[in-house]
């Protein structure tokens, strides 16, 4: 929407450096569209800590990686691509680190870190050449949004689980939780508040449900209240804790692929969509200063990794700043200071028990599984192998093995159905490779 500058602004140093004046903005606005932003995605300080947990890392010191590499992510990318698009560890992403491969590694999350790192480095390599346009426009729409809704169910058995709702069963491998116990009313209680605020566009919906529960939780004496605000707590237990000798094995290549897949896929999604709201897209509905963007988030993820977090990548959240009216790196540079901010809500984060932070991962879910809408439905050569993606991600527990099988099942009715034309060299490679690892490994 049109925004009217700000006179006093106009012609400051931050003006002049973000041109934000020129894109009918405002240093106020951009302050006020960072806020927006990081509202929304502010519940990622409490969820990230409290899933990499159950990894075996130590909690408070993914709480300080999770907001530094968020605040470097943002800076980056506002200072380098000049967009109001701010990073954090990814939702999705950071949950196929703990629960996929870091067991899959014997519980060795230092490896796992490594592995995140080198999906970086390899990241930014390819945002460096022009394999990276070559590679995001050759995978199939079809298989674009089914990892995407994919991930989403993956998200949602988690968040069910974590909120008590589903349980393990000997019989059915799933049933319905204890329902006896008030922690699953409360995240349900939770979720039905965020949805409620997201239906009347209010800013922080997310973060609101996850603190609503925790007080409730807390005065109800299901939890101990450990305070507001702290010094921040050490990094030292995951600093450059990095396993990088052992990162470069021929068995771990499927899982820096899948990293490196899932990362480019979800970055290209959330830059494309954001950029169509923010009215960026050329004629040609390119994104001028892809490359700067890129190499931003590929940059972030490799820092991160360093730091001690699961996959930093950029946000979809992001879109609550440019309806605020951000429309500059400005907006990205504010959501950067804002989570150093939050350095010091250390105790907080510490308080949030893993059935308040369930909704957040279960609205998440369902944002994402809303993808499956643009499906082509009257094709089943492209629904088939997507339905397979959303399928397999949560049943195998493994968003690797989900998006191997459906790239196998993509190529394979496609060349069945004698459409060898739809079947490029991209997919053929990825899909041969999932399919030689699900053989020999």
């Amino acid at each position: 929407m049109p925004v009217k500058p700000v006179a006093t602004a106009a012609g400051g140093p931050l003006d002049r450096f973000f041109g934000v004046s020129a894109v009918g903005s405002s240093v106020g606005t951009e302050l006020r569209a960072g806020l927006a932003t990081f509202l929304t995605m502010a519940y990622i300080m409490f969820v990230n800590p409290a899933i990499l947990e159950k990894a075996g890392m130590d909690h408070g010191a993914v709480f300080v990686a999770t907001c530094l590499a968020a605040a470097a992510g943002s800076l980056i990318m506002g200072l380098y691509a000049n967009y109001p698009i701010a990073l954090a560890p990814g939702m999705g992403l950071n949950a196929y680190f703990a629960f996929t491969v870091v067991p899959e590694l014997q519980g060795n999350w230092q490896l796992a870190l490594a592995l995140v790192f080198v999906s970086g480095v390899l990241f930014f390599a390819l945002s460096l050449s022009p394999l990276r346009a070559w590679l995001i426009d050759a995978i199939p729409m079809s298989l674009k949004l089914g990892i995407a809704a994919g991930i989403g169910f993956f998200l949602a058995l988690i968040a069910l689980q974590n909120a008590g709702v589903v349980a393990d069963d000997p019989a059915t491998l799933v049933t319905l939780g204890d329902l006896s116990k008030p922690q699953a009313w409360l995240a349900a209680a939770g979720f039905l508040l965020i949805a409620a605020l997201a239906v009347r566009k209010m800013p922080g919906a997310i973060i609101i449900g996850v603190l609503a529960v925790t007080v409730a939780a807390v005065a109800l004496g299901l939890e101990p209240w450990h305070g507001v605000f702290a010094a921040p707590p050490s990094l030292a237990p995951t600093f450059l804790k990095m396993d990088l000798p052992n990162a470069l094995q021929l068995g771990l290549v499927a899982i820096v692929l899948t990293l490196l897949l899932v990362t480019i896929l979800d970055t290209a999604g959330t830059l494309i969509g954001v950029a169509r709201q923010a009215g960026f897209l050329d004629k040609q509905g390119r994104l001028p200063r892809l490359r700067q963007a890129l190499l931003a988030d590929s940059g972030a993820a490799a820092f991160g990794a360093a730091l001690g977090t699961s996959t930093t990548t950029a946000y979809i959240e992001s879109a609550a700043g440019v309806e605020e009216g951000g429309r500059t790196g400005l907006t990205a540079i504010f959501v950067a200071a804002f989570f150093l901010l939050a350095l010091f809500l250390a105790p907080l984060a510490q308080t949030v028990p893993l059935y308040a932070t369930a909704p957040a991962l279960l609205f998440v879910a369902f944002l994402m599984a809303a993808s499956l809408g643009a499906l082509s439905w009257d094709d089943p050569t492209d629904y088939i192998p997507a339905l397979i993606i959303v399928l397999m991600m949560p049943l195998s527990y493994s968003i690797a093995t989900g998006i191997g099988l459906g790239f196998i099942a993509y190529v394979a009715l496609k060349a069945l159905a004698g459409r060898f034309s739809e079947i490029n060299a991209a997919v053929t490679v990825i899909a041969t490779a999932f399919l030689l690892k699900l053989i020999f490994a």
